[in-house]
């Protein structure tokens, strides 16, 4: 098991739970309904790659070629993919403008699907029993 793949897991999923909460519930009177599906979209992206987080590290595996990357990757992923929804989708509830940031959504995308295709390619090279 790989320890701090673990607990970053936990770390995204419970932040998933309460932020999808938080917008499901406290924001919902706030937001019209095209930003309300956009936070939710930042809410299960979040999930999903805690999810992954959670698979890779319980996983026995010895440490692999593209650990670290795959890692980093992710984490910065999340943080700008999900980040940046969350913040585009309140951008109306603040005083700060975010709309600036629009770019790092795409930017996190790419990170996660750079993060995939690690994964795809180490488990491409795993040998067939």
């Amino acid at each position: 098991m790989n320890r701090k793949f673990l607990i970053t897991g936990a770390i995204f999923g419970l932040l998933a739970v309460i932020i999808g909460a938080f917008g499901a519930h406290g924001l919902k009177p706030l937001l019209d309904e095209a930003a309300r599906i956009s936070f939710e979209t930042g809410a299960k992206y979040q999930m999903y790659h805690a999810l992954l987080f959670l698979l890779i590290g319980s996983f026995k595996l010895e440490p692999f070629r593209f650990q670290k990357p795959v890692f980093f990757l992710l984490l910065f992923g999340v943080i700008c993919f999900s980040g940046s929804i969350y913040l585009l989708a309140t951008n109306n509830l603040t005083t700060i403008d975010f709309s600036g940031i629009a770019l790092v959504t795409p930017l996190g995308g790419t990170l996660l699907i750079a993060a995939w295709t690690f994964l795809l390619l180490e488990f491409i090279k795993i040998k067939r029993k």
